[in-house]
């Protein structure tokens, strides 16, 4: 079964707290793939993973990159994993039938949009009822993480 983490994004949007989150999924030597829905979030990600900090940016690819085995980070709006990573990254409400193949599911939800957290809500007992591991992260002021609850 996999873990499944529930980000509640209540400080940040996404475009701020995913590029953080997917540098620790690389510092820890993992793959992912980040998912969403349509190509014109997909080109939004993209441009934000090599423009989020002026220093820095993030290795990733797409389908449009091809290469896929190349590409520690694969964003797509497919339910696929053609990189072999081993966590998964929810975004705008996408929504994999494959969890069970990752290590890791993370689920990213705006606290600004009440029909993504009603979602989240329905999400946690269908996977709680399928005997996922559950952890409930939210952001502090600060735009820290700090768990608030675990099944």
């Amino acid at each position: 079964m996999s873990d499944i983490w529930f980000y509640h994004l209540t400080n940040t949007p996404l475009e701020r707290a995913l590029p953080t989150l997917l540098l620790k999924t690389l510092e820890r030597e993992k793959r992912a793939v980040v998912m969403t829905q349509g190509d014109a979030r997909l080109d939004a990600l993209n441009t934000l993973l090599w423009t989020y900090d002026n220093a820095s940016w993030l290795p990733h690819g797409s389908a449009q990159d091809g290469d896929a085995q190349l590409q520690p980070v694969w964003l797509t709006v497919a339910d696929e994993c053609p990189n072999n990573a081993q966590f998964l990254f929810l975004t705008d409400r996408a929504n994999s039938e494959k969890i069970a193949d990752y290590e890791r599911v993370i689920m990213l939800f705006d606290d600004r949009d009440f029909d993504a957290v009603a979602e989240a809500r329905m999400r946690w007992k269908a996977w709680k009822d399928a005997g996922h591991k559950l952890s409930y992260w939210q952001q502090t002021p600060g735009g820290s993480w700090e768990k608030k609850a675990e099944s």
